[in-house]
């Protein structure tokens, strides 16, 4: 194979507790609106027979999260605290929500931050909204847990506090899709490969980040996740 023109960027990797091997961050998938009371935050209602998808670059995400510059070009920056899917293995082409399970490796915690203010802008316009979401740093994101200790995904408790304060929380159970339902979907859409992210949507209470804050992220006592952001 040739040279490259420029130097290959380094792939991102998360953490992987138990295993001094990392896992390589593929792709980014997210899942809109997959809490019914954050979709009425927001002025949606459910349509359960659609899932609404987008996407993050591989490159957003943060590990371990910690501190990040707070970032540019928005005014309304907005934190949303989501279960996240690591996939360890490749779909076979389409799977079932059966089969979906046997994809997944483990679990982690992750935030979807959005620059609120564009995606209201690009909305009203009828147009994509990529720069709402796939900015730098967009993906803050704990280790992974391997599923096997993370356990059957049930009431475990999704939370969000900034600065000391409780903003978000609701049991896993809340989702309006489950994580094989989603995976299943997925696979009709793009080819799922390990490595792949996949982002499950938040709960009710999204806000407004500001420089200085400081957030603690948690699911149960099962995961983790604490940053802050620094004046731009």
């Amino acid at each position: 194979m040739p040279d490259p023109i420029v130097a290959a960027p380094a792939a991102p990797t998360l953490a992987v507790r138990g295993d001094a091997r990392r896992f390589p961050v593929h792709r980014i998938y997210c899942v809109g609106r997959n809490f019914a009371e954050h979709a009425r935050e927001m002025g949606s209602e459910i349509d359960r027979g659609t899932p609404v998808f987008f996407m993050k670059p591989a490159d957003a995400v943060l590990a371990g999260g910690g501190e990040q510059p707070f970032p540019s070009a928005t005014s309304d920056l907005h934190h949303e605290v989501e279960l996240v899917v690591a996939l360890g293995r490749d779909a076979e082409g389409e799977v079932t929500a059966d089969q979906a399970m046997a994809l997944v490796l483990g679990y982690a915690l992750g935030l979807d931050l959005t620059r609120r203010d564009l995606q209201a802008k690009a909305k009203t316009k009828g147009l994509p909204w990529d720069t709402a979401k796939g900015f730098d740093r967009s993906a803050p994101i704990s280790e992974v847990i391997p599923a096997a200790q993370f356990g059957a995904l049930a009431a475990q408790r999704l939370m969000l506090s900034v600065n000391g304060s409780v903003r978000q929380q609701a049991p896993l159970s809340d989702m309006v899709w489950s994580v094989p339902e989603i995976i299943a979907e997925l696979s009709r859409l793009y080819e799922l490969r390990a490595g792949d992210l996949i982002f499950m949507g938040t709960p009710a209470g999204v806000a407004a980040l500001q420089p200085g804050d400081r957030y603690h992220a948690a699911i149960d006592e099962l995961l983790h996740l604490d940053g802050s952001f620094t004046s731009r």
